[in-house]
């Protein structure tokens, strides 16, 4: 057959772990899952009881259009239907807004290392990638900027930044789109968006509102709790949207997933409980780090990337034997750090009693990052 060749050496996305596969293999009761960054309290009671009592049939197609989530979500945002495209997560939007303007004579420029969708499906369309390495963990606006040609048709800005957690200020963001030509996209992926705290922080939404080659991208999955409903959002100005929509698949977002993310959406006083208990709970790890001399990013998110100056897999593998689930740091572009997502306080305080484990182990056998 005759395949795209890119697609002949591009390796599939690598989901974490199942908890199940992992009790079976080291025979463990139980297993603490900390390496997607999914919400350790799960869902509000609202979206639950919203899945438990919807009246759907499974033999009808969704609304494709997603009535109800937009016009909740655009009541939610303050913006116009017009302005929302809905996914099947929000990494459905970004094989959309890549199938539409992705193609093997135009470029995308994006930083090194963040999310792994953005560079694989670029690959998939053929474009050329300019990737621009992270500075002390954030995004370096100016060699981005540097990187704009005539060609460049999309630019990847994830902030908060996947691994890193890291942000971009509101004046340097500004900036930024100042100086994008409009004929390239900018893409913000925000899917940690409701966990942020910092002061400078932007509105993005209003962004939107004053440059019209910006969309906005955010997600259910994380601090929603609903990543098992794969429900993602975009906002942009009317005409992107029309743009996109004829690369976005019919009824993308299934029936459920709408009527439970519109519920959830509603339920504002989880989604503050939630980001309340990730920051005190970010703060013990902070902690446990400072006395250990643990380099980290500080984060604004639900996880936190922790360098522990060895072999990123020895640490994932120590730590998964002893039944708890992380992320290594080799496959994400630092490779002596492993990424953590902050879990509850019980989930934590486990956690850092078997990195402690690691980090005498490390010491007392010599082990280095090599």
């Amino acid at each position: 057959m005759r395949w795209k060749k890119q697609l002949l050496t591009l390796t599939p996305y690598q989901p974490g772990k199942s908890t199940e596969s992992v009790k079976k293999l080291y025979n463990l009761d139980k297993i603490v899952k900390l390496a997607s960054n999914e919400n350790p309290y799960g869902c509000s009671d609202k979206a639950h009881a919203a899945l438990q009592t919807a009246s759907l049939s499974m033999a009808i197609y969704p609304d494709g259009y997603a009535t109800n989530l937009r016009e909740g979500v655009a009541s939610f945002l303050g913006v116009e239907p017009e302005e929302l495209i809905f996914g099947n997560g929000s990494d459905n939007i970004i094989q959309m807004i890549s199938r539409a303007l992705l193609h093997s004579e135009a470029n995308t420029v994006m930083a090194i290392p963040t999310f792994s969708q953005y560079k694989h499906n670029a690959i998939i369309e053929g474009a050329e990638i300019i990737e621009v390495p992270l500075v002390n963990g954030e995004h370096d606006l100016d060699q981005m900027l540097a990187a704009i040609d005539e060609n460049t048709n999309v630019v990847w800005l994830c902030s908060p930044n996947n691994p890193t957690g890291t942000y971009i200020p509101e004046s340097k963001l500004v900036s930024f789109l100042e100086k994008v030509p409009q004929e390239t996209l900018i893409v913000l992926d925000e899917a940690y968006y409701e966990y942020v705290v910092a002061e400078d922080y932007y509105q993005s939404i209003n962004l939107t509102r004053n440059y019209s080659n910006l969309i906005v991208l955010r997600t259910f999955s994380k601090i929603y709790g609903l990543a098992s409903l794969r429900v993602g959002y975009g906002v942009a100005n009317p005409a992107i949207i029309k743009a996109l929509e004829p690369a976005r698949e019919p009824f993308n977002v299934n029936s459920f997933g709408q009527a439970v993310a519109l519920a959830a959406i509603e339920d504002q006083g989880f989604i503050e409980e939630c980001k309340r208990k990730n920051r005190e709970n970010l703060a013990r790890i902070y902690d446990f780090c400072d006395q250990n001399n643990l380099e980290y990013f500080p984060t604004q998110t639900n996880f936190i990337l922790v360098d522990f100056k060895v072999d990123g897999d020895k640490v994932f593998q120590f730590l998964l034997e002893k039944g708890y689930i992380v992320r290594s740091g080799k496959a994400l572009g630092f490779p002596t750090s492993v990424r953590i997502t902050v879990g509850t306080e019980e989930e934590n305080e486990g956690l850092l009693k078997v990195i402690n484990e690691f980090l005498v182990k490390k010491e007392t056998e010599g082990l280095t990052g090599k």
